[in-house]
């Protein structure tokens, strides 16, 4: 089974390069399921049902998210429609609408967001080893989208659960990173998939936004880049559908104008 995570898709130019791009990846590299980090969807915060709509008809299968997920409160009652396949961190509190995980027949989805430099959750550790423990995934690939900042953190929850999920990928600071590997149990990992959105950018927003904020300190609105190059971060993770663990983790990382 050949499984493609993607990064953080930044805003209206991210959604236009993964609808152009994902059907091709799916026939070009034989692709059977399909994850996309979709907090950043909608104008660079957020979510909403048109937008995660844009990602399943272009070939995505589920949409995680993270500390995103609140900013479009006319998304939050979607969070519990069982027939949409998105996702919000299961380490939320359990009052919080929404779930974390999903069991979609063929592979089976976890959502975590880290606690260093991040906010306060209940612990990701502790979440992820209550839902293992009551059988929930058994006998087929789980992977698991940590939206972490720390490395560190993502490295830890990756040996924490080697060997009993498929896959550990990070997501959250929008930069690819270049240690994707298999752990030595059978869990493939890599610290952080990066972003589908613009190279000429800082993590995707308007340089100047950006700049104007770290040279002034006054707060000012965020934008995302629309127009121009963009870049399509992502991992293919192939698995042993005996074992339900990983034989291989790559970058697949590709280049789009929008």
């Amino acid at each position: 089974m050949r499984i493609l995570m993607v990064g953080d898709v930044i805003g209206r130019g991210g959604r236009h390069t993964v609808c152009g791009l994902l059907p091709i990846l799916r026939s070009e590299l034989n692709i059977d399921f399909v994850t996309v980090q979709g907090e950043n969807l909608a104008g660079g915060f957020g979510l909403t049902r048109d937008t995660v709509a844009d990602l399943l008809d272009s070939g995505a299968d589920v949409v995680t998210s993270g500390n995103h997920v609140w900013d479009r409160k006319e998304f939050i009652e979607h969070l519990d429609d069982p027939a949409l396949p998105a996702l919000r961190p299961m380490n939320y509190p359990a009052a919080a609408p929404g779930r974390g995980s999903i069991d979609t027949g063929p592979v089976a989805v976890v959502n975590l967001i880290g606690r260093v430099f991040v906010g306060e959750f209940d612990s990701p550790f502790d979440a992820v080893d209550d839902l293992l423990a009551s059988g929930w995934g058994k006998g087929k690939p789980i992977i698991v989208d940590f939206h972490a900042e720390a490395t560190s953190e993502k490295a830890a929850m990756a040996w924490h659960l080697d060997g009993r999920t498929a896959a550990v990928c990070g997501t959250h600071t929008h930069v690819p990173t270049a240690d994707a590997r298999v752990l030595p149990g059978g869990t493939a990992f890599v610290s952080d998939l990066g972003m589908v959105g613009s190279p000429d950018s800082v993590i995707g927003m308007h340089v100047d936004d950006v700049l104007a904020r770290f040279l002034t300190g006054v707060p000012r609105r965020m934008r995302p880049v629309e127009r121009g190059p963009m870049k399509f971060n992502s991992a293919l993770i192939e698995v042993d559908e005996q074992t339900s663990l990983a034989l291989s983790i790559e970058r697949v990382d590709r280049k789009w104008t929008v």
